[in-house]
């Protein structure tokens, strides 16, 4: 955080790549969500004014190819599955970011930058799509440190022909055959690349050299070199002050990926976790680092939950006690370097033991402040909770089954109070219900 610089006003714009709507997104796809949504709640606690964009890439190939595999027009599957993104990653109970820009809404942005492009030379038009010249920039590379001269912009075989170096990356496209979906521009009718789509949007949204551009570590190249290359060139100014990027979530040592078919989606991971475990999971490993989607760690972040909430028993509303501060401080000053959230919960951890160890009725003010910057905060409402009617029948409904040694039902009866957001604890004194 000290190497943000933010402008006037103490404004920092943070703007992270969403994603593409060609499906329902996968717990990979929710790290940066839940990452920025994060750093933004500690830019606003430090008494920043925040502006958070996370777009929507809505005009895609994949979109174009799920379509017609659907049987369904691109603009439909689109709206589908970005109603769908929004249920699911609302459930992570984070906010929505301040703007979520759709690409099909900034053609005209678009179309301006990929004018400004070619009129300073840095791109050409050639049969209805536009290219830009990579080696028209001399600064490329400078953000991935790749070689120009091995560059795959991962476009395949597809313009080769049309363009002057194989380097070159697509700003707009002609349309095809089979793509229902285009707009009208000075070279042709079709549609914008993906890189320059989300340059467009981050400055319409914040302008140039905003503070954080944000995203997955696999996208710094070719997604966010060109992004950097294409406005710097047309704009003479850098479009982000620091590039951040979040490491992959793997499964089974491979990164999640829908093209690899190892995926876990979210609205699956939330219906099996629950959304408090599952922000834990996020937090308990740094932001940079690849980190494995397995039973060890979110059994591991389940207990945490479990431990938070039963400090919070002992908790009364109001100041803290006074060895706090240092922990409190503590917390602060590890997420202030460079958002270790792994340290950061280790200080909450060990405020939670001194309060264990303390006579109850402790005030839990700065613990409460400490994880509301981790989303997390509600986890000491927990006596505050109250299962609905519903929830309480299904309880009633397993415990029968446990009393009639049917444990598969029991186990089928516990994953369903589970998705409705509360979780079975099994003690001396009869099952309880907490919030999941």
């Amino acid at each position: 955080m000290t190497a943000v610089q933010p402008r006037p006003g103490d404004r920092v714009g943070i703007y992270a790549c969403g994603p593409t709507v060609y499906g329902r997104i996968h717990v990979g796809n929710a790290r940066p969500y839940v990452v920025f949504s994060l750093l933004k709640r500690l830019f606003v606690h430090e008494g920043y004014n925040v502006t958070f964009v996370t777009n929507i890439t809505d005009v895609n190939d994949k979109i174009y190819a799920a379509a017609q595999t659907a049987g369904v027009p691109s603009e439909r599957l689109a709206e589908d599955m970005i109603e769908a993104y929004v249920a699911d990653t609302d459930r992570l109970g984070l906010g929505r970011p301040d703007h979520e820009p759709l690409a099909s809404a900034t053609i005209p942005e678009i179309v301006e930058l990929i004018e400004m492009l070619i009129e300073g030379g840095h791109a050409y038009a050639v049969q209805g799509d536009v290219y830009f010249s990579v080696r028209s920039y001399p600064e490329y590379g400078e953000l991935s440190h790749r070689d120009l001269d091995e560059l795959d912009q991962g476009e395949g075989v597809e313009g080769a022909e049309r363009k002057r170096d194989p380097a070159d990356f697509a700003l707009w496209k002609a349309q095809k055959p089979g793509e229902d979906t285009a707009w009208d521009a000075p070279w042709g009718r079709g549609r914008p690349g993906w890189h320059i789509e989300c340059s467009a949007m981050a400055e319409k949204l914040l302008g140039v050299g905003f503070e954080i551009h944000g995203g997955g570590v696999d996208l710094i190249f070719p997604h966010h070199e060109n992004e950097a290359a294409q406005t710097r060139a047309a704009r003479r100014a850098p479009l982000a002050r620091l590039w951040v990027h979040n490491g992959m979530i793997r499964l089974a040592e491979e990164k999640m990926s829908k093209s690899v078919g190892n995926i876990f989606l979210l609205h699956q991971a939330l219906d099996a976790h629950g959304r408090d475990a599952l922000i834990m999971y996020f937090c308990a490993s740094d932001y940079r680092k690849p980190v494995e989607f397995d039973d060890e760690r979110l059994e591991v972040a389940r207990a945490g939950v479990e431990r938070i909430r039963e400090a919070a028993r002992r908790l009364v509303r109001g100041p803290s006690p006074d060895w706090s501060a240092p922990l409190h401080q503590r917390f602060f000053d590890a997420l202030a370097d460079d958002f270790k959230t792994p340290e950061a919960l280790a200080a909450a951890f060990d405020w939670v033991r001194e309060a264990n160890r303390a006579p109850a009725g402790s005030g839990d003010a700065d613990l409460r402040d400490m994880l509301s910057v981790l989303g997390l905060e509600n986890l000491l409402d927990i006596a505050d909770a109250e299962a609905p009617a519903e929830v309480q029948e299904l309880l009633q409904a397993r415990e029968a089954a446990r009393a009639a040694r049917d444990y598969a039902e029991a186990d089928r009866l516990r994953d369903e109070i589970r998705t409705h957001g509360w979780e079975v604890r099994d003690g001396p004194d009869g099952p309880e219900l907490l919030q999941a």
